[in-house]
């Protein structure tokens, strides 16, 4: 029956496509292999996250990881991006997890689910919605029943869409992941038991794994369910699962979940990028040794929007991941290979038929897009006005204002004079522009250990400004993860209370202006003036190509911070300090004529230009807000 389909050497290279299997499939294991319907099967694996691609391009990433030889597709899901408010889900573009898993089945492939609620991932929040912050009682990640109940409801939600694509359905969907890494951060049985019960729930019949480091492998395990270990040095880490694992019911083939390529990249005037690195040594010691493993990440993507978390977090300063989430991955961010890709490929053609890698697909090279202007379009800001938007006596959360994502602005009339150090109670979460009557005063910014001082002199009247970004919570955070302005503020010692008001720019992810960008002609009156407020700029430029070939990385000269939107798809954040310099605009977003929005958050007086460039740079320029700190 699988005579034409599965090749038994090393495990079993499954190259049918759909339909080949009967209607109702296996995935089982002893303790030295796995078997797809009773036959030998390797997870030869890589990850790629669907909500880190554009849509139009997975069948090509997919055929790329085919190309290398891998047959397994590990994914990470994001709930933040699945259900951006409590009860409203959302299934489309790159959130649709059934089209993702077709598009899988369709590759003649498999597929590792890991579904979370928490994922790591270097997402915001380890990709939990920040909302979940304004639940009363709540605690992540723990035997706690608010927690439980939101998590099971969202599994639920993500089960109905992939029913038809598990391993029993003749889908591809082999194995469950039950949380991530927990083993790290606790042992707690009771909640694993809670979570693997919802997954089971949510994804009949299909069997489960835990992930976790070699150190934490004996917290992290649940019984009845296969204890994989991931790190680098698959050498070392994998003998450690049958050290660590005593549980029959949690042993078998031995695996490596996360085979790290390089690392992620952090916003810093001092940060380097992690280049790719050449892991076909491990990769072969695997296969020769029966192993299996999947890639971590064998394509990054980009953390488009605000999707990208943060590390580091309280006592200490957080430490944003860029935009790009390139990763060094064998596959770059463009779906291009990395210098790394043939070695590894070669490295894999080792085990398996020759006959059973397809060619490596050809790929036109990035396109430059010449120097085209921006133009100051529209002030962010909304017109002064006496009375404030959502009022309050202190400063609230960005959370309490329905918003997780973007910007908040708080505003504060002065009822009598200060002056003095600017300070939060909790400290900068993220960065603060802080303005007197509009005019730009310093940077409160919480990637550094001591922030820059600000100082500035109030009098009665005057309208105080705070202007706060969210850099991402801390993807691993367990502490109070809430942003904007979480405490009070004082100017030299003095509380300021009473007056204050709150206007969101969610930007199109999430918040009471969520979807709000400038439209019509704009332009008129918008005066840019150093150390004012922010600006939105306009750019128009053609575009004659299709596809990845129309692909190319967006700079901006002169630009110090911003979002960027290219004909409504909001790209990610710049930021000069680096290391990433440029942006990723996806070819298959862009048409004819295109309109490019930037909101520049320090905009200076002067001609701005937009270009694109066929080759990317990496490095670093001088933080021009960190007057002082360190």
């Amino acid at each position: 029956m699988y005579a034409s389909s599965v090749w038994l050497g090393v495990g079993a290279w499954c190259l049918a496509s759909a339909g080949a299997f009967a209607a109702a499939g296996s995935f089982t294991w002893d303790r030295n292999n796995f078997y797809l319907n009773d036959a030998k099967y390797t997870i030869i694996g890589g990850q790629i996250d669907p909500q880190r691609v554009p849509r139009e391009y997975w069948g090509q990433r997919l055929q790329m990881a085919k190309a290398m030889g891998l047959n397994t597709i590990f994914s990470y899901l994001y709930w933040q991006d699945i259900e951006p408010y409590p009860g409203q889900f959302d299934f489309t573009g790159m959130n649709d997890v059934a089209a993702w898993h077709q598009a899988i089945k369709d590759a003649g492939m498999k597929a590792v689910l890991r579904p979370g609620p928490y994922v790591c991932a270097e997402r915001d929040w380890g990709g939990l919605p920040g909302w979940l912050n304004q639940i009363p009682n709540m605690k992540i990640r723990s035997n706690n029943a608010p927690f439980l109940n939101a998590s099971a409801k969202y599994l639920a939600k993500v089960g109905e869409q992939l029913r038809d694509y598990l391993v029993t359905n003749d889908g591809p969907i082999l194995l469950v992941q039950v949380e991530n890494e927990y083993g790290y951060v606790g042992n707690d049985m009771n909640y694993k038991r809670a979570l693997s019960d919802a997954l089971f729930a949510a994804f009949p019949k299909i069997k489960q794994y835990t992930n976790d480091g070699a150190s934490a492998l004996k917290s992290g395990y649940l019984p009845g369910a296969l204890s994989v270990v991931d790190g680098s040095g698959p050498k070392n880490g994998i003998p450690e699962r049958d050290k660590a694992i005593t549980d029959p019911t949690s042993l078998g083939p031995l695996m490596d979940g996360e085979v790290w390529i390089t690392w992620f990249d952090t916003w810093g005037p001092k940060s380097g990028h992690a280049g790719a690195a050449d892991a076909s040594g491990d990769i072969d010691w695997m296969l020769s040794q029966g192993y299996h493993f999947s890639i971590y990440m064998f394509h990054g993507g980009t953390s488009f929007g605000f999707g990208g978390g943060s590390g580091g977090g309280s006592p200490n300063p957080i430490t944003p991941f860029t935009t790009s989430y390139d990763y060094g991955a064998v596959l770059d961010e463009t779906g291009r290979p990395a210098s790394t890709y043939s070695r590894m490929r070669s490295a894999i053609a080792k085990h398996i038929p020759a006959s059973s890698i397809p060619a490596i697909p050809s790929l036109p090279p990035l396109q430059s897009i010449p120097s085209f202007p921006l133009t100051p379009f529209a002030p962010l800001f909304p017109t002064t006005t006496t009375t404030p938007t959502n009022p309050s006596d202190t400063p609230l959360p960005m959370e309490a204002l329905n918003q997780t994502f973007g910007l908040t602005l708080y505003t504060h009339t002065a009822t009598t004079s200060s002056s003095g150090a600017l300070t939060l109670t909790n400290g900068p979460r993220d960065r603060v522009i802080v303005y007197v009557n509009g005019a730009r005063k310093g940077v409160l910014d919480g990637i550094y250990r001591r922030p820059a001082t600000v100082n500035v002199a109030l009098q009665a009247g005057d309208v105080l400004g705070l202007l706060v970004e969210n850099l991402g919570r801390v993807d691993n955070g367990f502490t109070d993860q809430r942003k904007g302005v979480v405490g009070d503020v004082a100017v030299g010692g003095r509380v300021l209370r009473g007056g204050w008001g709150h206007v969101g720019f969610g930007l199109g992810f999430g918040g009471p202006e969520g979807g709000v960008l400038p439209e019509g002609e704009g332009g008129d009156g918008v005066v840019v003036r150093e150390g004012g407020e922010p600006v939105w700029y306009k750019g128009v430029f053609a575009n004659g190509k299709e596809g990845m070939a129309a692909d190319t990385f967006l700079e901006l000269p002169g630009g110090v911070k911003g979002v960027v939107f290219v004909n409504g798809h909001n790209l990610g954040r710049y930021w000069t300090i680096g290391p990433q310099q440029q942006l990723f605009v996806p070819g298959a977003w862009l048409k004819e004529t295109n309109e490019v929005l930037v909101l520049e958050l320090e905009p200076k007086p002067g001609d701005r230009v937009a270009r694109g460039l066929a080759v990317r740079t990496w490095g670093n320029n001088p933080d021009p807000d960190c007057n002082g700190c360190s």
